[in-house]
């Protein structure tokens, strides 16, 4: 549920900063009457999420074992690149996000009333698939329907408050350490959700390799023991993984977590203006 929540929050504050980035600079620069298409467009792209979700949960429940498994193995590798590019993508633009979206909201003023919806429609609705694509993975990788949708609801409540907090001014953190530490949590989850689907698609007889294990730990961490939950819950560790999943997990949390914390390409400097004769 931990790891579903951290996803919810995570998702979840994006989608509320940026929301209360738009409103409060209508709100400040006299613009009130552009708030309706904003909402507008909020409220289309959480309806969009939600019919992702729901597609995705009657498409897979109508085909057979091996269908299931390869549909859901490809589509947790497809969370996977997501995640990754949204880890990198907050990771880059948090200290600069709040002129960048003033600049689009400048030009979707300019548009007229559709680009204003479109500008909040992409913003949360980016959010919003991710948030609804990650969820059904785990759904499907620890087998229970109301866990992981209980821990993203808890963690979509939180963003949604602390997205108010932040808009009133009553809080104030380092939103560049917050999404550089909570990056990182997600980065070990991103493995997990990878091996997952590399174990689906060896289930599905796309990869070879299903039965020869790496290693079994189960009679140290039995799946259905709470640590076991745990562990299957947050970082979809499985206690018997085979050699693929191992590599996996390994070729994806080795190199990705090293270049998240190398640090920033220092700006270069800018070139001094001509003297003029």
């Amino acid at each position: 549920m931990f790891a579903n929540y951290l996803i919810g929050l995570r998702e979840g504050l994006e989608a509320s900063l940026v929301v209360g980035i738009l409103v409060a600079y209508l709100v400040k620069s006299g613009r009130r009457d552009r708030l309706p298409p904003i909402w507008a467009g909020v409220l289309s792209a959480v309806a969009l999420s939600l019919a992702f979700g729901a597609v995705l949960t009657f498409s897979s429940s109508r085909m057979s074992f091996e269908a299931q498994e390869a549909f859901g193995g490809t589509l947790s590798i497809v969370a996977m690149g997501f995640v990754t590019w949204m880890i990198f993508w907050m990771r880059r633009t948090a200290r600069t996000l709040k002129s960048e979206l003033h600049g689009r909201l400048d030009a979707a003023l300019a548009m007229g009333t559709m680009a204003l919806v479109l500008t909040a429609f992409i913003a949360v609705g980016r959010e919003g698939l991710e948030t609804a694509l990650f969820i059904w993975t785990a759904v499907q990788a620890t087998g229970q329907s109301t866990d992981p949708v209980i821990g993203a609801g808890l963690g979509l409540v939180s963003a949604v408050l602390l997205g108010y907090l932040f808009y009133r001014g009553a809080v104030k953190i380092n939103l560049a350490k917050f999404f550089t530490w909570t990056g990182a949590a997600l980065v070990v989850v991103a493995a997990g959700v990878f091996s997952y689907g590399v174990h689906d698609l060896q289930e599905a007889g796309v990869l070879p390799g299903l039965n020869s294990i790496a290693f079994d730990v189960s009679d140290a961490v039995p799946p259905s023991s709470w640590y076991g939950t745990l562990l299957k819950g947050t970082v979809n560790f499985s206690p018997a993984s085979s050699w693929f999943e191992a590599i996996a997990w390994l070729a994806y949390i080795l190199p990705v977590m090293t270049i998240f914390f190398l640090p920033g390409r220092p700006k270069s400097p800018t070139p001094a203006a001509p003297a003029e004769c």
